[in-house]
């Protein structure tokens, strides 16, 4: 479990395709001792399992396998060499839920309307796949590239947000421009809600 709230951002080094899945190696700041092997990190949202590990200066890479579903459902799939993603380690016991509960199960892909200043923020409109849109709310939560948001407004299927200097500065929201696609985890009480009244009707 994830809260959305990103810690480092990581560059990947190298791409590999195999049969079904892909190899990403991720260079991130992290202490290399302080990631076990198997230990889940949330990139742009998608939560990935460390197969492999070395410590580098300043930090660690690591490898993550992406497998063909999550390949197909998110962002992933266009990563190369030298771009950068979100990154969140997983949630321990007792640790602060500083955004919302992010699963880091990607529900879907958005793509950006527009992105324009607003006062010392941003205002990102976002269009979300029909399955989607009847979850999001006005002053709702959701993950935007693994970044937790609240909802600012909703018109039909498009919705959005305004992001804050900070945000900008510290995570690859900065990097969206219109027609850009963006994986969306809409907030986990708005699924099992719909799913309790679709099972009442």
């Amino acid at each position: 479990m994830f809260t959305g709230i990103v810690t480092a951002i990581g560059e990947v080094e190298a791409a590999e395709r195999r049969d079904g899945l892909l190899r990403l190696t991720v260079r991130a700041p992290y202490a290399a001792e302080g990631v076990d092997l198997g230990a889940s990190i949330c990139h742009d949202g998608c939560c990935l399992t460390v197969v492999e590990k070395h410590a580098r200066d300043g930090g660690m890479a690591y490898v993550v396998e992406i497998a063909a579903e999550s390949l197909a459902l998110t962002t992933l799939g266009g990563l190369g060499v030298g771009d950068r993603v979100n990154l969140e380690r997983s949630l321990k016991l007792g640790d602060e839920l500083g955004g919302h509960i992010v699963s880091g199960h990607v529900d879907g892909l958005g793509e950006v309307v527009s992105v324009k200043a607003d006062g010392e923020g941003w205002r990102v409109r976002v269009k979300a796949p029909p399955t989607l849109a009847p979850l999001i709310a006005q002053k709702g939560s959701i993950a935007i590239n693994g970044v937790s948001l609240t909802v600012n407004e909703v018109e039909g299927d498009t919705f959005g947000v305004l992001i804050i200097p900070h945000t900008w500065q510290v995570t690859t929201l900065s990097r969206l421009a219109a027609g850009a696609k963006v994986n969306l985890e809409v907030d986990m009480l708005a699924r099992y809600v719909a799913r309790l009244l679709e099972a009442k009707r």
